[in-house]
């Protein structure tokens, strides 16, 4: 797969790292670090620009996140309630998990941009809390064009060895990951 996202890049340039992190955003498992580092890399022996780069990237992250919103707002929240019951869920967490969202909802999605896997999904509460669309976009597009940002300059400055920010992404996404489940636990210890 990587060779095959690395061959788009190099020969569609921008149409392909805009189409590429707009699947990525909806599909996580594609790693926008490798697109976006490599795109990057590409600015130092291409004609490619990095701010074109972080651009046409952040144009591809909103245009997925909008999509997951959207798909999240036509979710019946009584239909995911039965899902998530049927999953052994208390209909309960649905309720305060919605609450939180609603009380933190800027916030998690600003900060939700800068976690890889987070950032795609973190459109879909949005969606179903029916968050106010136009602060959804603009904590969208921040949160996005800082990513963006910070990989496509990962990619310039680390040249022919852009490919080594993957391995350290996916530890920080792991260490974020850790924390979140920490801080969820605390949480839950204090309620009880």
């Amino acid at each position: 797969m990587l060779t095959s996202i690395l061959a788009l890049i190099n020969l569609y340039g921008y149409k392909a790292i805009f189409i590429l992190i707009t699947i990525e955003n909806i599909f996580p498992p594609i790693p926008c670090e490798v697109i976006l580092t490599f795109g990057g890399f590409l600015t130092t022996i291409s004609t490619l620009q990095p701010h074109a780069v972080i651009i046409v990237a952040t144009l591809g992250s909103y245009l997925g996140a909008v999509i997951l919103y959207f798909m999240g707002y036509l979710i019946k929240t009584d239909r995911l309630k039965e899902i998530l019951v049927y999953c052994h869920f208390k209909e309960n967490d649905f309720d305060r998990s919605v609450k939180w969202f609603d009380k933190y909802s800027s916030l998690a999605v600003l900060l939700g941009r800068l976690v890889p896997i987070i950032r795609s999904i973190i459109s879909i509460p949005a969606g179903i809390t029916k968050m106010n669309f136009f602060n959804f976009s603009i904590y969208t597009l921040f949160g996005s064009i800082i990513w963006n940002t910070i990989l496509v300059f990962l990619g310039i400055l680390l040249g022919n060895n852009w490919i080594l920010i993957s391995k350290y992404l996916k530890q920080y996404a792991l260490i974020t990951g850790i924390i979140f489940l920490i801080i969820i636990m605390i949480k839950k210890r204090k309620r009880l």
